[in-house]
């Protein structure tokens, strides 16, 4: 999507400000689009140009799905750079709720997945507490353990480019985020959105729009109303053939006792090959045997390491690069 034409003084770099949620709040009354850099998951730094009414008119489904309210305590333990944490904190802000800086004092918390695992693995109690998880895939077993400590799940996918897509209370129960239509175009999931962003500052970047539709080439299908995500397409081309990591890790995720990433590492001979990084030990062998049976020959990781806990990001998200290096490291 081309951006339109704005001067420097129409966009404000909300994040280069010290009080970030003040920032968001002043460009929304003096009607200036927000930029919001992200390194996305290509580690390639973009920057977003977004409306604030882009996020704020979907506040008040948030609320309704959350129950956040003036009276909510918000415990947003993450960065603020974080697109998605910068959009709790500014949700919170528009209601009147209070941010507070431990999950003892919440009422509510906004985590990516490796946070709330920490949380579970801890036995934290979250008696009465709604936990709004997103950043990458949160599973059903996740879910039934969250209300097994006396919380409530709240999943959501989305993109800094596009907000909030679908929502539900973990990955395979996600359904479209009231007032947005999804479809799946040949493998790839297409938004249509209120709350799509206008594009990208750098001209360079181009965000894909046709016909009022918007798609960031994340790979999923819609099923009875349900949107399934698969992720990116990023793909690895070992011995001729072109294997997906989205693919791999849909079919890995459900068998493995713990967390599963699939990379690709450069190899002499066939390009690359496939590698996996697992948080459980007993998944290496496990998983090694059970993808004999569920992948094709290319599909199925050559390299194999234990890494708990998985690496991260500063914005709490699995680090591939360094899964990738931890892989290298065991030739």
């Amino acid at each position: 999507m081309p951006l339109p034409e704005v001067t420097a003084r129409e966009v404000v770099d909300v994040l280069a400000t010290n009080d970030p949620v003040a920032a968001f709040g002043d460009a929304q009354h003096r009607g200036l689009r927000v930029a919001l850099p992200t390194s996305g998951t290509s580690g390639h730094p973009r920057t977003i140009v977004r409306t604030t009414a882009s996020w704020t008119d979907s506040f008040a489904a948030v609320s309704d799905l959350t129950g956040t309210a003036a009276d909510s305590r918000i415990w947003i333990p993450g960065p603020v750079t974080a697109t998605m944490n910068l959009f709790a904190a500014v949700h919170a802000h528009a209601v009147g709720a209070t941010l507070v800086d431990r999950l003892t004092d919440a009422t509510h918390a906004h985590l990516t997945p490796a946070a709330l695992r920490r949380l579970l693995a801890d036995d934290a109690d979250l008696t009465g507490r709604d936990l709004v998880v997103a950043g990458d895939r949160v599973d059903a077993t996740e879910a039934a353990r969250v209300r097994a400590a006396g919380g409530r799940l709240h999943h959501y996918y989305g993109a800094a480019e596009l907000s909030l897509v679908a929502w539900g209370e973990h990955a395979d129960a996600l359904r479209p985020f009231p007032g947005v239509d999804v479809q799946a175009r040949d493998g790839q999931l297409w938004v249509r959105s209120p709350f799509v962003s206008e594009g990208y500052l750098q001209p360079e970047h181009v965000l894909r729009s046709e016909g009022g539709w918007t798609s960031v080439g994340d790979r999923g299908e819609v099923v009875d109303g349900r949107v399934v995500v698969l992720g990116r397409s990023g793909g690895i081309t070992t011995a001729g053939a072109t294997v997906r990591v989205a693919d791999i890790e849909h079919v890995l995720r459900p068998l493995a006792i713990g967390e599963v990433v699939v990379v690709g590492l450069p190899h002499p001979d066939l390009g690359e090959v496939v590698a996996a990084a697992v948080t459980d030990a007993g998944d290496v062998s496990r998983l090694t045997a059970l993808a004999r049976e569920q992948l094709i020959p290319a599909q199925r990781p050559r390299r194999w390491v234990h890494l708990d806990p998985m690496p991260t990001t500063s914005h709490d998200k699995v680090d591939r690069s360094a899964v990738r290096a931890a892989l290298e490291a065991t030739r």
